[in-house]
């Protein structure tokens, strides 16, 4: 009869996990640092291995818990224990994300929930490395209509043409426009470039009878709205 050997004792991050989550159930997500909420995440992905060393070297790769799903799949497979599984994972969760932010706008006139708009670029914008250029399409009663990428550039140019802004705007037969694009460096201030880009798309969307609401700048560093700044006017 074979010796009875005593069960080897649970890995060390098995507590650990358990009261991550009662702290996450009983607390709430503000309650944790960036590297636990992302551990949380982790868990799924890699059920057998303590997460909290790749978390924490995640968040001081990138920054911030936002900057970390905002990362390309390429960047992330560049941390050593990032595999193709964890970074599915990152990504499928930033979609979620993005794609709740949107919802709050899908519904409702998009001038009555400015904070929705602003939390809904952030999300889709504000990490990206690349500037992007992008439209809201509103209808009359300021629903959205449409939400477009038309260009996007390299780490501090984006091309914009506004003929053919205002060609789709004409196509989706919209009647105001809120034009957002994103700076890679962090700082949202408005160049002069984007001031002499928006005083142009101004100028030719008012004889088209189309109204642009606002131009607004999202970076890491917070956001600059040219209405809030008063350099679009009614």
């Amino acid at each position: 009869m074979a010796p009875h050997r005593p069960e080897e004792p649970a890995p060390h991050y098995h507590g650990h996990r358990d009261r991550l989550r009662a702290r996450f159930q009983e607390a709430g997500a503000d309650a944790l640092p960036d590297y636990e909420l992302l551990e949380l995440l982790l868990f799924r992905a890699i059920p057998r291995r303590d997460v909290k060393p790749l978390a924490k070297a995640l968040i001081q790769r990138f920054g911030s818990f936002a900057e970390v799903l905002a990362a390309p799949v390429s960047r992330l497979s560049e941390v050593k224990g990032v595999s193709d599984a964890v970074a599915l994972d990152l990504k499928i969760v930033e979609a979620a994300l993005t794609r709740m932010a949107k919802g709050a706008l899908a519904k409702r006139p998009v001038l009555s929930s400015w904070s929705s708009v602003l939390d809904y670029c952030r999300m889709a914008m504000a990490f990206a490395e690349r500037e992007q250029f992008r439209i809201l399409f509103l209808d009359r009663k300021n629903a959205l209509i449409a939400d477009e990428v038309q260009q996007t550039g390299t780490v501090d140019h984006t091309p914009v043409y506004p003929r053919e802004v205002m060609r789709r705007a004409l196509e989706l037969s919209a009647s105001a426009i809120i034009l957002v694009h994103n700076h890679p460096s962090g700082d949202p201030t408005p160049s002069g470039a984007d001031m002499r880009m928006t005083r142009e798309l101004v100028d030719i969307a008012k004889p088209l009878g189309i109204a642009i609401h606002d131009h607004i700048i999202v970076g890491r560093d917070g956001h600059a709205s040219f209405r809030s700044l008063g350099l679009i006017d009614d």
